[in-house]
């Protein structure tokens, strides 16, 4: 029997995409409500010729949901999430609230499906959207020469901000494309509009930002392997979608680019755009809209004994969010899962 499905922050940006994906990839239900705020309850929402009012967070909405794909707020996240696993679903939480906590697996499933065989708390995390693209590229490579060190600098597109991001960037366009003084900021921490702004200004230890120490942690969890060093940089711009990263990996063992760039072809969720001379590159715009992680400039770094450099393209809210969870929801499904914890 399929399950009974919800999808909480419905009205969000990447709750948006998380129906569009539920429909494009057809994940099987056999009855699905939608969840949010008090302010956006009682919205009506079109689903595959339906229409259906989105329904407030409450206790009782989780009653027979078997599956929950949400995006929100860590702080809700931390309130309902438990709430939704106790009335006996499993909860595929796209915040940063669960992703460090040992009995909440980290899962993107063409690096780590198997972590999804043991779900305590009925829990399972979506890890940060640029921790994902980066990950799907570097297992295949993971796995052939074993990674030491990764260096990666980040280009996040203003869409991870959410919706109010993306009306910020456009409104930011308008004004100064017509001569007019760009309105006041609210969603990012200055104006993104011809600028590049080091990524939310919130520090972490040792002046790193929570974004960087996501990266770092998560990754290590994802791969499994503690001993990878990772030192990243990550900075918003003017993009309305698709995340791009710069990333330098050095190897424990040899590697060479014709040996790198066919493991990525045969890798699950890599599409290789790797003609630089022909213009062949990953760009976010090309991603938008898809759900594979998009590879190219594969080349040596000359500076270390085994070192690659690569450009890691995504469209954050589909692969660095929604995709992802769905597809943690398809895994889960194949295995017979929603059963008794």
């Amino acid at each position: 029997m399929h399950p009974s499905l919800a999808i909480v922050g419905a009205t969000g940006a990447v709750g948006i995409v998380m129906r569009q994906l539920v429909s494009e990839r057809k994940l099987p239900f056999r009855s699905i409500k939608f969840l949010a705020s008090e302010r956006s309850a009682g919205k009506a929402i079109e689903f595959q010729g339906k229409t259906y009012q989105v329904e407030p967070l409450r206790p009782e909405a989780f009653q027979g949901v078997e599956i929950v794909l949400s995006s929100t707020p860590a702080g809700v996240s931390r309130e309902w999430s438990p709430i939704a696993a106790k009335a006996g679903a499993i909860v595929i939480d796209n915040s940063s609230a669960w992703r460090m906590d040992p009995d909440v697996p980290l899962v993107v499933p063409e690096v780590n499906a198997h972590a999804l065989a043991r779900i305590p708390k009925g829990i399972v995390a979506n890890p940060n959207c640029s921790t994902i693209q980066m990950v799907v590229a570097l297992k295949p490579l993971h796995d052939l020469a074993r990674i030491k060190r990764v260096v990666v600098c980040t280009y996040q597109a203003s869409s991870g901000k959410g919706a109010t991001g993306l009306s910020e960037l456009d409104a930011q366009v308008a004004a100064i494309g017509q001569g007019r003084s760009v309105p006041p900021v609210t969603a990012h921490r200055a104006q993104l509009a011809g600028n590049v702004l080091p990524h939310d200004w919130k520090l972490g230890e040792d002046g790193y930002s929570e974004e960087e120490w996501k990266m770092i942690r998560e990754t290590r969890k994802i791969m499994g392997d503690e001993s990878i060093q990772v030192s990243p940089t990550t900075a918003r711009v003017p993009v309305r979608t698709g995340h791009s990263e710069a990333v330098n990996i050095e190897f424990h063992q040899p590697i060479s680019v014709e040996e790198a760039r066919e493991a990525l072809r045969r890798a699950p969720g890599v599409v290789v755009v790797d003609d630089y001379a022909a213009g062949q590159v990953p760009l976010p715009l090309n991603a938008e809209g898809k759900d594979e992680t998009f590879v190219g400039r594969i080349r040596k770094d000359p500076t270390v004994p085994h070192g690659l450099n690569l450009w890691i393209v995504a469209d954050n809210l589909r692969k660095g969010a929604a995709t992802n969870a769905v597809q943690i929801a398809e895994v889960l499904l194949q295995r017979g899962w929603p059963r008794n914890r």
